[in-house]
């Protein structure tokens, strides 16, 4: 599934909020990241960073960014091997931000059984708003 903003702002900005794990609490469209627990200032392929969340009740994840195309892609998987990915296209006014998020392993059959993804939906699409007014105010 996946979500797409135009942005009207260079590539290289939107990548850089994007990139820096301490912002994710501020872009989150969900309101389920709630902290930064351990992260470097920058990620980049293989960097690692733990996030403490709320779904209900409060727990931990830790993820390793699996995509890193410098102001083009960067995505990050948890243990479960779900895919956050966001990739970026410079296009006239801006940038084409397209946030997806990949169930494509077992327990995304439960996720999607759950009626999670059109909550995943709409979580994308606020992330987008607050990603375009992260960049332009």
């Amino acid at each position: 599934m996946s979500a797409t903003r135009t942005i009207a702002a260079p590539a290289a900005e939107i990548f850089d909020l994007l990139a820096d794990p301490r912002q994710h609490v501020r872009l989150d469209g969900s309101g389920s990241v709630t902290e930064v627990v351990a992260a470097p200032p920058r990620l980049s392929l293989g960097a690692t960073f733990a996030m403490r969340m709320r779904i209900g009740a409060s727990y931990a994840t830790h993820n390793v960014v699996s995509v890193f195309e410098e102001h083009r892609a960067i995505g990050w998987h948890h243990f479960a091997r779900f895919t956050w990915r966001y990739d970026l296209e410079e296009v006239a006014g801006g940038t084409r931000v397209t946030e997806s998020f990949t169930y494509d392993n077992p327990l995304g059959l439960v996720i999607m059984a759950l009626g999670w993804p059109a909550r995943n939906q709409r979580s994308m699409e606020r992330t987008l708003e607050r990603l375009e007014t992260a960049v332009t105010s």
